[in-house]
């Protein structure tokens, strides 16, 4: 197993890739705490790990308050006494809107959590944790639209371009410490949300979901979107030791829609 006995954080824990990596950890001997908002997600996740034979513990967790960031990781840390692994995938899709015609209520919402809230989340990671251990890793979640900014998603994509960049800072500073920083980049993944983004694209655009899954896919060098669990795999493989060599990285998992 390439995670025995480590101790992982995955926020946003409770479904699609959240969920995905959560049990992909637990398969590879992970003990693995679930974060979001949703409670009854997160307690069918950490049911999931146990029937694996992995401890689990559910937090319920809003990432934009501060106080909340802070008592997920005591949590962990009171159950656990370590924290090997922070993934901070917890994210918001953001206003689909012109910037003209900007929701400010709905920016200001997806920077406290796409953005501040993973930078709460690895700070408390790495003062109570990994700091004082000089060993862990730190995983974030950016995006394709990270790697450029579409109309109309410019809240979302302003985050995952931040997230990459803090990504790098980050791992500029802990590398000497023992600790890695590195961020996936997902193209389109099976699921709720981009569901939701593409009946929004197909709205706004006047087609069908279906027309909006066919455009989309067809710029993919696959010709498909990937599954949770084709980003889980990456995330296995960052957060392991086959990985030991690599920080500050940005690697897309998008099917080839974006090669750069």
């Amino acid at each position: 197993m390439q995670l025995a006995d480590k101790v992982a954080i995955v926020t946003g824990g409770g479904k699609g890739i959240g969920r995905a990596i959560s049990l992909a950890f637990a398969q590879e001997g992970a003990d693995v705490v679930v974060a979001a908002r949703t409670e009854s997600a997160l307690r069918e996740v950490a049911s999931e790990i146990e029937a694996m034979g992995r401890k689990s513990l559910p937090i319920v967790t809003d990432l934009t308050v501060p106080e909340q960031t802070l008592a997920m990781v005591e949590r962990t840390m009171e159950k656990f006494g370590k924290v090997d692994i922070l993934v901070n995938n917890s994210g918001l899709e953001g206003p689909m809107v012109n910037v003209a015609d900007m929701d400010l209520e709905g920016w200001n919402q997806t920077l406290a959590l796409n953005l501040t809230g993973a930078m709460l989340s690895a700070m408390h990671v790495l003062k109570q944790s990994m700091s004082p251990r000089k060993s862990g890793v730190i995983i974030n979640i950016s995006s394709v639209l990270g790697r450029r900014g579409p109309a109309m998603r410019s809240s979302y994509s302003s985050t995952k371009w931040g997230i990459i960049g803090f990504t790098q800072s980050l791992a500029s500073e802990v590398g000497r410490k023992g600790i890695r920083v590195n961020c996936i980049a997902p193209g389109l993944v099976e699921g709720e949300r981009i569901d939701r983004v593409l009946e929004g694209m197909g709205k706004s655009l006047g087609m069908s979901y279906e027309r909006a899954v066919k455009t989309i896919n067809a710029r993919t060098a696959l010709g498909r979107m990937l599954k949770p669990e084709e980003v889980a795999a990456l995330a296995v493989f960052l957060a392991s030791e086959q990985s030991s060599g690599i920080t500050g990285q940005t690697i897309n998992c998008d099917a080839g829609l974006e090669m750069d």
